[in-house]
């Protein structure tokens, strides 16, 4: 214990990157911690950010405090620390038999990795002040070889101005994922399958952030039915050298050319495609799932309830509330199949109503019996039948 205290007064200071507390013994209590300084009416205290299910929790400590605290969860609570710093990281792992191992390293580029974060010299009183401007892991005026190669950024860096809201899109993105980095495997490839890719600004964020950022072996396929597309695509990605990134023309519902995959992003397929990408992934036994549904028509057609005539009258109110429940359905079936899922907002409802993103992190225990009850009896009280619901049938009968 005394080395712990030592390491972590060492890191406890202005340069710290960001201290991250991870693996869980128990996620009703905290799935994950993450601590930064930050200044107080110059006064230097460390801000802890708890993750509880879909809630996150803020608190400031001084020093002294956060030590303490850290030693607390260790003990109690989580079985690994990472520290980061500007030329220095370090891991403390805690064994199923409370053994502590502590590990640290000096590191290469270390200081690239504290720019992103807002903590380069230039900066660093206002990367410390408690309201200071967002920080994104991708900076503008940071050139980033596919931002300038899909036109988000000019080679100087600067972001176009038609392209900001994307810019900040792809930001919001990527810290989704690093929310759930801990849960994609660590000792092998990493295989990843983004359906409906589009046009793919956010497939070739997530495989720069993964392989070049976190330097992670992955193998990531993009799939969309639109032929120019693909070949754009494609044709970027070689030109960046992007070797584990390729580009495949095909329909979700009858692609079948792979397995095992570890991560599926469903980003605005439409309609009924979404529920085809997470029944999908649901039987590869994905680790993490990332979906924002787009168009959903199917509950809209079916929907009816004596009860919300009232609202369903009014066609926008229909509409709307449609979506909603079919992405409750999704939700709820995803837990129901052994995922903790969390629906979270994607960008600001100004930009797009099509905003919401659900987060699905395997778990491996399924949903008791009395909330697929409850579901049985919402869906009934709607009137209402998804194919997601039916396609999870049809694999189990």
């Amino acid at each position: 214990m005394n080395d712990l205290r030592q390491l972590l007064e060492e890191f406890l200071n202005r340069e710290l990157v960001m201290m991250i507390l991870s693996n869980s013994r128990d996620t009703e209590r905290g799935s994950k911690v993450k601590i930064r300084p930050v200044l107080l009416k110059e006064e230097l205290f460390f801000q802890e950010t708890l993750y509880r299910g879909a809630q996150v929790f803020h608190e400031n400590f001084r020093a002294d405090e956060m030590v303490k605290r850290i030693e607390r969860y260790l003990e109690t609570l989580f079985k690994q620390c990472e520290c980061k710093a500007p030329g220095w990281e370090a891991t403390v792992l805690v064994s199923k038999k409370g053994k502590m191992t502590i590990k640290r390293r000096r590191v290469a580029g270390t200081q690239d990795a504290a720019k992103r974060e807002g903590a380069d010299a230039e900066n660093r009183e206002q990367a410390l002040s408690h309201n200071r401007k967002k920080t994104y892991i991708l900076q503008e005026g940071r050139p980033v070889d596919f931002l300038i190669g899909l036109g988000v950024q000019t080679p100087d860096g600067r972001v176009a101005k038609a392209k900001y809201d994307k810019f900040r899109q792809i930001n919001r993105y990527l810290e989704f994922i690093e929310d759930v980095l801990e849960h994609l495997p660590k000792d092998r490839t990493i295989k990843i399958i983004d359906f409906g890719c589009g046009k793919s600004y956010l497939t070739f964020a997530m495989y720069y952030y993964l392989h070049e950022l976190q330097h992670r072996d992955i193998e990531v396929i993009g799939l969309d039915l639109k032929k120019d597309v693909i070949e754009h695509c494609n044709k970027l990605a070689e030109e960046l050298h992007y070797d584990c990134l390729r580009f495949e023309r095909g329909d979700i519902s009858t692609y079948e050319g792979a397995e095992g995959v570890d991560m599926v992003v469903s980003l605005h397929a439409c309609d009924t495609a979404t529920d085809y990408a997470l029944e999908k992934a649901i039987c590869w036994g994905a680790e993490v799932i990332m979906a924002v549904p787009c168009c959903q028509h199917e509950v809209n057609r079916q929907i009816h309830c004596d009860s919300l005539q009232p609202i369903l009258k009014y066609g926008l109110l229909k509409e709307r509330l449609s979506a909603l429940v079919t992405d409750a359905v999704r939700a709820n079936l995803l837990e129901q199949n052994g995922y903790d899922t969390q629906i979270l907002e994607f960008i600001d409802m100004e930009h797009t109503p099509k905003n919401l993103l659900i987060r699905a992190v395997k778990r491996g225990k399924m949903q008791t019996a009395g909330s697929k009850k409850r579901f049985d009896e919402m869906t009934e009280f709607l009137q209402i039948s998804t194919t997601l619901e039916r396609l999870l049938e049809d694999k189990v009968n």
